[in-house]
């Protein structure tokens, strides 16, 4: 059980270390800080089997919630009530000693843990088997790879029959095939009745998990009930801000996470736009949606490169195309006239985040202007499939009887 009561929490911001100090002076007149509260008045109870996930936008609390429950923060008000083992996945492998082996370092996460060594004993197998890094199990960590150290702190932390699991984006950890086998390690601790609180921004997935959902928003509780109205209402706001965004002037610096080129031309606006020519945020598997991109030349250029690719949350290319796969002639531009370029599709992706890169480039694909992860956008459906695209596949069942085949055709699609 799991009892959260009127927590928040403050945090004092200084313009400069040295201003902490001051402030400490009590001749010095008045304070220096501001103050910001990271929650406010946050309250809610977990029971025993059930599975709570934390939605919104980042920046809104969901990680300071998630460590004041773990015991590492103290809340500035209010309490925190726990009823039996707690394991958190926060920081994966955070305990871990770069120079032990990666079978000493599962017993030193068992003794923060305050597991006892026959325990961890009994559980190495199963940790072993989870993680799959073989021989390297006897090795130091720091000769691990990235996935390889991720896979073990993963398997270290889940594997100590909590009684309470507080998860912060975890299962966005390793490759594809890791991620499946976490989701169902999480489905059978919630067969098992363990008590889960855990935050996401995979909407599919805290539908599929979840049984209640809370939204957060500014460090407040916006909404909390089950995970389709919750989100529903998470997604109102996502579009809210995307249709302010869109309402305000175009700026020239976008965000991305990586940006290079040479600068013959400046990508200035990348948008997601719906069936209406709306920008959105948020899409539904299967509808028609477009990337727009806009950009203005610095210098004369015939036949210029545009192209996109789409990543999921993992960072998995799973959609690319450029204007000279699909042989489609760009013209001329001269110096200070911009292009404006759609790409339009239909999204028959699975419910989950993903993200756009944009490029415009010479005809040798060397880049004018390219900029990694620029754009974000959600994709919910009512159905459940796997992977990262809904084939809708058509099913025919036959019973074959005595050499006779009988027909049992599937759903109307």
């Amino acid at each position: 059980m799991l009892l959260v009561q009127n927590v928040s929490k403050l945090y004092r911001l200084y313009k400069s270390p040295w201003d902490r100090i001051r402030e400490l002076n009590p001749l010095h007149g008045g304070p220096l800080h501001t103050d910001f509260w990271a929650l406010r008045d946050i309250s809610f109870s977990v029971e025993k089997g059930e599975v709570v996930s934390l939605v919104g936008p980042n920046g809104c609390g969901k990680s300071t919630l998630l460590q004041i429950v773990s015991g590492i923060l103290q809340p500035t008000q209010g309490r925190v009530v726990t009823r039996g083992r707690i394991a958190a996945l926060l920081e994966l492998g955070a305990g871990f000693n770069p120079e032990f082996s990666g079978r000493e370092n599962i017993f030193i996460n068992g003794e923060i843990m305050g597991i006892g060594r026959a325990e961890m004993e009994r559980n190495l197998p199963a940790i072993e088997a989870f993680a799959e890094i073989g021989e390297f199990i006897h090795r130091p960590v720091k000769e691990y790879s990235s996935g390889m150290y991720v896979r073990l702190a993963f398997a270290a932390a889940i594997h100590v029959d909590p009684d309470i699991l507080i998860v912060d984006e975890a299962l966005s950890v390793g490759d594809a095939v890791f991620a499946n086998r976490c989701i169902r390690k999480f489905e059978e601790l919630r067969e098992k009745k363990t008590t889960i609180l855990f935050v996401s921004h995979d909407l599919g997935l805290v539908k599929q998990l979840s049984n209640r959902a809370i939204f957060l928003l500014n460090g407040r509780m916006e909404a909390e009930g089950q995970p389709k109205h919750v989100i529903d209402k998470y997604i109102g706001v996502v579009l809210e801000r995307q249709k302010a965004f869109g309402q305000q002037e175009a700026s020239p610096q976008l965000a991305a996470s990586f940006r290079h080129g040479d600068g013959t031309s400046q990508v200035t606006e990348v948008l997601l736009l719906d069936q209406g020519g709306r920008s959105c945020g948020v899409v539904s598997s299967g509808d028609r949606v477009a990337i727009r991109i806009r950009a203005r030349f610095r210098e004369k250029r015939e036949h210029p490169m545009v192209g996109i690719l789409i990543r999921n949350r993992i960072g998995m290319d799973i959609y690319g195309t450029n204007t000279r796969i699909e042989q489609i002639d760009t013209g001329v531009f001269g110096a200070g006239e911009e292009m404006e370029i759609d790409f339009s599709f239909e999204c028959w992706l699975t419910p989950q985040q993903y993200t756009v890169t944009v490029a415009t480039q010479h005809p040798d694909g060397s880049s004018h202007d390219w900029l990694d992860d620029v754009l974000t956008f959600d994709v919910v459906s009512q159905r459940v499939a796997a992977g990262v695209t809904d084939l809708r596949a058509k099913i025919e069942c036959r019973k074959v009887q005595s050499g006779v085949t009988s027909l049992t055709p599937g759903p109307p699609r």
